[in-house]
């Protein structure tokens, strides 16, 4: 608790995908994750979002529980697939690619 009062927590996640971006519209997050209609999420009193980039969120504040459970929940929209990569991850997360379809045998 200490660490979060001096420093703060921080959660940074990225959008990976054609046409996924990030934007603040007042206290609202509003993430285009290739749905029909935008996703519109209120941000809490306690933490604070930055937009990078258009595809770079940071998530911070002082309640370390409070972070991670908003970012779980940005996440939790659009999880990486393994097979192209595309969705929303954390920075600092490796997502396992897999091969695919091996093609028509002869």
């Amino acid at each position: 608790m200490v660490v979060g009062v001096s420093k703060g927590f921080e959660k940074r996640l990225q959008l990976i995908g054609v046409g996924y971006r990030a934007t603040l519209e007042g206290s609202d997050l509003v993430l285009n994750l290739g749905f029909s209609h935008p996703v519109r999420m209120p941000i809490p009193k306690e933490i604070k979002v930055k937009v990078e980039d258009n595809t770079r969120i940071a998530v911070s504040g002082f309640d370390k529980c409070a972070v991670r459970d908003f970012s779980a929940s940005i996440r939790k929209w659009r999880p990486p697939e393994p097979y192209k990569g595309k969705g929303v991850k954390y920075a600092d997360e490796v997502v396992r690619r897999k091969e695919g379809k091996a093609g028509k045998k002869k």
